[in-house]
C-alpha cells in the first residue's frame, strides 16, 4: 500500500528520528574538551534545553558549558567544538529519510518541527531533505520548545490546518504526547519498521474512512 495519507500532514521530529544519534561527535568532543564524558554530556544535554528555546546563543551555550565544566575557552576553541557538534547530527538514518521521501512522493503533506537552535534553521530548509517539507518550525525560532502546546498549534497555523489533520512523529513519548493533547495524532517513534507499520496502518484506516 502507498503511503499516501489524503487530508492529513506527517510532521517529524529531526533529531535521532530522521538524525542518526551523534555518538561519533560527541566522542571528539571528549576527546577535544579534555572534559570526560559522564561530566561533559550531562551538561551538554541540560543547557541544550536554553539553547533550543533560543534562551542561549551558540557561543553563549559553550561558555556556559565552560563554566559548568570549569573550563576557559576560547572562541576558536568554541568554533572547533560547534563544528564538531553541529555536523555530527546531519548524519541521517537511510532507512528513516527514504520513509520521509516515500510519503512525499506518494503526495502526502509533509512538515519538520525540531527543538534545535537559530543555527539549524537554515541548515533544515536548504538541505536536500529540506525540499521535502512545506514548512520547518525551529524551537528556538519561537522560543518554546516541546511538548508546549503552542508549537504544535503554531505548526497547524502554518500548514493552514487543524490539529487534527496532524500526524506527529517524535522520539521522545512526551513530545508525542503532547501532539495528542491538542487532538493530533502522535506517534513515539522507535525505529523505520515501527513507523512504517504505523503509517501504514493509518493510510489503511484513512482509506477506509475509519477514525485514526
Amino acid at each position: 500500500m502507498s503511503l499516501f495519507l489524503p487530508g492529513r500532514v506527517v510532521v517529524f521530529d529531526y533529531g535521532e528520528v530522521i538524525s542518526r544519534t551523534p555518538h561519533g561527535a560527541w566522542d571528539a568532543l571528549v576527546a577535544m574538551t579534555g572534559v570526560p564524558a559522564d561530566e561533559l554530556l550531562p551538561v551538554y544535554q541540560e543547557l541544550r534545553h536554553d539553547l533550543d528555546r533560543g534562551d542561549l546563543s551558540v557561543v553563549e551555550y559553550w561558555r556556559a558549558v565552560a563554566a559548568r565544566t570549569g573550563r576557559d575557552w576560547s572562541l576558536t576553541d568554541i568554533h572547533r567544538f560547534w563544528a564538531v557538534d553541529f555536523t555530527g547530527w546531519f548524519e541521517v538514518d537511510p532507512e528513516a529519510l527514504a520513509i520521509v521521501e516515500e510519503l512525499h512522493d506518494a503526495g502526502t503533506r509533509l512538515a519538520l518541527l525540531s527543538n534545535a537552535g537559530f543555527d539549524f534553521g537554515d541548515p533544515y530548509r536548504r538541505s536536500p531533505m529540506g525540499s521535502l517539507f512545506e514548512t520547518v518550525v525551529v524551537s528556538a525560532e519561537e522560543h518554546v520548545l516541546k511538548p508546549d502546546p503552542s508549537i504544535y498549534r503554531t505548526t497547524c497555523e502554518r500548514l493552514g490546518i487543524t490539529p487534527e489533520q496532524m500526524v506527529f512523529v517524535d522520539n521522545r513519548a512526551e513530545n508525542a504526547t503532547g501532539a495528542d493533547a491538542i487532538g493530533a495524532v502522535g506517534h513515539h517513534y522507535t525505529s523505520p519498521a515501527a513507523l512504517r507499520t504505523f503509517l501504514l496502518d493509518l493510510a489503511a484506516r484513512t482509506a477506509e474512512g475509519a477514525p485514526a
